[in-house]
């Protein structure tokens, strides 16, 4: 059985189709995100006629276990779980999954990282945070949100970081991968670390949320899309390298980085060619660390990873840090473990002593998003 406080690391919302051409500044409101239905599925669109994804495979939670053959990336918003939109029904999807409490990221908001038009993307992202804001004030004890920053601009993003947390938002989620003439070593983010820091929030580095790269519309997919799939925690683990080897975490170790949805496999590979980079390849590693401290010490004091079910993962515990390890349910996409989460746990947590249980599956997410709720009603 899985330990009684169960807390998601990584579950979603799922934005209503007015969210944006209701609350967006004025000056984008022909240009905001909408919901389109073209023959019979609804698409995400933005600008004049920019076709970003079909809403089938961030909208359809349980249909791996009843109906796996009905998954696709089209869908239509009459089938969404209600708990995406409305807080009230979401509070009880948790109950029926047996999740004390919930970190929530955007769904279709995970594409807009891709907009071109940075002042555009910084719009969208402003009237999320304030909705995302708003359905989290239903119960701000067991739902954390999670606020998209853009960092195109970075006194913005800071700003942009400084309402959030005005607003009792928990995180911000900046792009996995920005533009490569700009990434996380750069030293025009420095100023934003140290918001994040003095303001106690964790940032996250989210799947499907690169700066770069090709709009995929709705045309035909091919091979490359699973490859993509199956490779997916390359950009997040250059990210985290850029910063561990620019030394941010030095200069500020409080700052926490949570990569999610990535699962944890890879992990200890990285952490064993980093510190071998560092020991052996001066010339590539130019920063040096105070103290003997090695890549991989910063990545177990201030990252953290979450994942949905990794049983490879969970034997390589050791060797990642039971302290660095987070359960998501992704709810409501098709890949959630809703409504079985419980169960889906304590097959691969099975073995696993319960001290560490407890910090994998809730622990360590109430510590890193403080995160004070009482066990659910029912789970001893």
């Amino acid at each position: 059985m899985a330990p009684g406080l169960i807390l998601s690391s990584d579950s979603h919302v799922f934005e209503p189709p007015d969210l944006w051409t209701t609350r967006i500044d004025a000056a984008f409101r022909d240009r905001a995100p909408r919901m389109e239905r073209r023959d019979g599925a609804d698409q995400l669109v933005v600008e004049a006629d920019q076709v970003l994804s079909g809403i089938g495979l961030i909208s359809n939670a349980g249909a791996r276990f009843e109906a796996p053959e009905t998954i696709s990336g089209q869908g239509r918003f009459e089938d969404v779980h209600r708990g995406g939109y409305d807080p009230e029904q979401h509070l009880k999807d948790m109950e029926l999954d047996g999740v004390a409490g919930e970190v929530l990221y955007p769904s279709q908001g995970l594409f807009y990282f891709r907009v071109a038009d940075s002042a555009l993307m910084s719009a969208i992202f402003r009237a999320y945070n304030d909705w995302l804001a708003e359905f989290c004030r239903t119960d701000p004890s067991r739902l954390k949100g999670i606020a998209m920053v853009n960092l195109d601009d970075v006194p913005d993003g800071i700003r942009e970081l400084g309402r959030a947390a005005r607003l009792g938002l928990a995180g911000a989620m900046i792009t996995e991968y920005p533009l490569e003439h700009r990434r996380y070593d750069q030293p025009e983010y420095e100023p934003f670390w140290a918001a994040a820091e003095a303001l106690g929030m964790p940032l996250s580095l989210h799947t499907a949320t690169r700066r770069q790269g090709k709009i995929r519309g709705a045309g035909d997919q091919t091979l490359r899309d699973a490859s993509s799939r199956a490779t997916k925690a390359f950009y997040p683990a250059l990210s985290m390298c850029d910063m561990i080897f620019s030394g941010v975490f030095e200069r500020h170790p409080r700052l926490t980085l949570a990569i999610v949805e990535f699962e944890l496999a890879w992990a200890p590979h990285v952490l064993t060619t980093m510190d071998y980079t560092y020991r052996e390849r001066h010339g590539e590693a130019i920063y040096r660390f105070r103290d003997g401290m090695r890549p991989s010490d910063f990545f177990h004091r201030n990252v953290v990873l979450s994942f949905q079910e990794d049983a490879v993962g969970i034997r390589l515990r050791d060797l990642i840090g039971v302290d660095n390890m987070m359960w998501g349910s992704d709810y409501p996409h098709s890949e959630s473990t809703f409504p079985q989460s419980r169960r889906i746990l304590a097959e691969i947590l099975a073995g696993v002593p319960e001290a560490e249980q407890a910090k994998i599956v809730g622990g360590n997410t109430a510590r890193v998003y403080r995160f004070d709720v009482p066990r659910p009603a029912g789970h001893a």
